[in-house]
This record gives C-alpha cells, structure tokens and sequence, in this order.
C-alpha cells in the first residue's frame, strides 16, 4: 500500500501555522497556557482529520500522514502535540464507530476542530489491560445509559468541549460514548500542579447520574471489543509521532550544540549519528504498521510505541547534556523536552504498561 500524499500545500502551511502561532507561546504554554487558537486554526487546515476521508470532514491522507503531522508540532511542542494527539483520536474513534448517527452529530465538527475534544479513556484502557479497576460505572434507561463516576485527569478539555470515555455496565460488558459540553450531571475540577504538560488543559472529570442519549454512543456492550480492536493501532501508533517529534528537535539542539563542543560532546553516549537512524527505522515501521491499520499486528504495533517512549528519553537526554549547563536554564527547549519525553513515556499506555502487554503476547504466542 502506497503512502497517501496530502494536498501540496498542507505541510507548508502546517508549518506557517507553527512557527508564527505555536513557536512564540510555547514557554507560556509549558506554564499552563491552553493553545485553544492554534488547536483551531490547525483543524482548519486538517490537521486531526489527516487520515479521514474528505467526506468526514479530513484531508483524504492516511494514517502514516496523521502521525507525522503529530510529529510536526512535537518538533517544536511536545504538550501541543499531544493536544493534537488527544483530538485526532478523538476523530479516529468516531469514524470507527458503527453509529451513524454519533457520527453526523460530531465527526466533521471534531474533525475540522470547531469543537475540541479530550479523551477519557486511560482508565479503561488500563483496566482492560488488568492493570486497575474502571471508574466509570452504568446502567441502561430506555435506549440511553446513565452514568456516574470520576477520572483523576483528563486532557484537552475545557467548558466548551467534547469528552469521550468509557464505562462498565452493570449487567455486564463496556460502553463507549461522547458527552457534549455543558451536560447535566458533568463537573471539570483543576488537577494539583503537573511538572510537566500544565498547557494541556488537564482537568479531574465527575459525572453524576450523566445521561447519554443513543446518538452519543459510539459504541454498544454487543460490538464493544470489536470496536476497540478496530481503533486501538491508530491510537498507538499516533502516539509514536508525539516521540518522534521530540527526537528530531533533539537531534537539531545536539546537531546545533556541536557545532562548538563537539570536542567534548564527542563523549557522550546517543550521537547524533546513534539517534537518527534510529528514528528513521522506527519512522519507517511505525509508517509500515499504520498503512497495515487494523490487519497491523498488535504485537508489533505495541513494541513500536515503547520503542518511541525509550528513544524520546534517549535523545532529550542527550540532547541535554550536550546542550551542557545552558541545557538546564528553565528557558532552555531541552530541560523542557526532558519532561515532555517523560510524559511520552508515562502516558497511557505507559512504557511498564506496554511492556506489560508485549510479555503477555509473546507468552501467549510462545504456548
């Protein structure tokens, strides 16, 4: 399968977009500044709707193009990266949902990012990995569920925009489902002080007695597992771009740093002539798995996300010591993509988490 190309014009203007509108805030940003204008203007220009067809609201690219567009603003962003991340995600569970009807109410306006979006889904996607237990809980009334419970943090969201989660029923089985801005019973609360990630717009969640209308599922107890089989290699594998953005800015601080210490930065461990093939490989199978989608093994699929985390640690930290003392000024890009690497390697699925998994399959493929 050939790599679907973007309009000719969608990565320079992409990278326009960036430099005047996300470059100059991204010191703001780290302290807690929510890009909310340039999630907008980035929606206008395609930027979570890479991989959807033009009908929906997207670009007619693919998924390789989605993540790369990811790695774009992580090169300069890794907090504004990850805010694409969570809203292009947002669009891929809609348009793997079987509900026409959730679909026509929200895909294009996700999308097109006329309306932003967060995903709640770490807690259960962590439970279905037994890893903890769900928080969301609920029970069917009429053709709607009602749902109660809380998530500890939550991002990409604000008093204007869309959440989507999951929750257990009690009857037995999952429930996926969106909830409008505004909705009775829904409840934003500040979370404590991050050292990282504070523009991301990261809120405590509480729903009480919420009530989601059959238009807001996006997917039901009986197609559940389907479902998340369905959307979960491109919800891995979009990750892999917040990582890899961070690896080539590191690449450029180290590329930069050398150019008057290489005498001494030649000690170093992770070269640049380490770390750019390095990224070329994972950029490639990454890509090669993406343009699989869901025949993609999950196997593979889940040892190239913890091959994006371990590598993103590698080269901010290299990056760093290169970059030497001016490299731990609260100013300096590289101290701040040390933190952001880390939340790459934190987030759900974290690296224990993914590696979790992989033992599990290989053991499982080992039998």
């Amino acid at each position: 399968m050939t790599h679907v190309a973007l309009p000719a014009d969608a990565d320079g203007r992409i990278d326009q977009l960036i430099r005047d509108s996300l470059a100059p805030r991204v010191e703001a940003i780290d302290k807690g500044l929510y890009p909310g204008e340039f999630m907008q203007a980035l929606g206008r220009l395609g930027g979570f709707g890479a991989a959807l067809p033009v009908e929906a609201g997207g670009l007619g690219g693919d998924l390789p193009a989605q993540i790369d567009i990811i790695a774009q603003v992580a090169r300069t962003c890794g907090s504004t990266s990850f805010l694409v991340w969570c809203q292009a995600t947002c669009a891929w569970y809609l348009q793997h949902s079987r509900n026409p009807a959730v679909k026509q109410r929200y895909l294009q306006a996700v999308a097109s990012g006329r309306l932003l979006a967060g995903t709640g889904m770490s807690n259960a996607v962590k439970h279905l990995a037994g890893i903890e237990r769900i928080n969301l809980r609920g029970h069917r009334e009429g053709e709607g569920y009602r749902i109660s419970g809380a998530l500890p943090w939550v991002s990409n969201l604000g008093a204007d925009h869309l959440l989507i989660v999951a929750a257990a029923l009690g009857d037995g089985g999952y429930v996926m489902f969106a909830i409008p801005p505004g909705a009775e019973g829904l409840t934003l609360r500040a979370c404590p002080t991050f050292s990282g990630m504070e523009g991301s717009g990261t809120y405590n969640v509480r729903l009480k007695n919420v009530y989601v209308p059959p238009e807001d599922v996006l997917s039901d107890a009986e197609h559940f597992d389907a479902y998340v089989q369905g959307f979960k290699p491109g919800f891995l594998l979009m990750q892999i771009g917040m990582g890899a953005g961070l690896v080539q800015a590191s690449l450029d601080t180290i590329h930069a740093t050398n150019q008057r210490l290489s005498h001494v930065n030649c000690y170093l461990d992770d070269q640049e002539d380490d770390l750019q093939p390095a990224l070329q490989k994972l950029l490639t199978q990454t890509h090669d798995l993406a343009r699989q989608g869901q025949a993609a093994p999950l196997l593979s699929v889940l040892r190239a996300r913890a091959l994006g985390s371990e590598l993103s640690l590698r080269a901010t930290q290299s990056a760093a010591l290169h970059a030497g003392a001016a490299g731990y000024l609260m100013s300096s890009p590289a101290q701040r993509r040390l933190r952001e690497a880390l939340f790459v390697a934190i987030v759900t699925p974290a690296l224990k988490h993914l590696r979790k998994e992989i033992h599990a399959l290989e053991q499982r493929q080992a039998a």
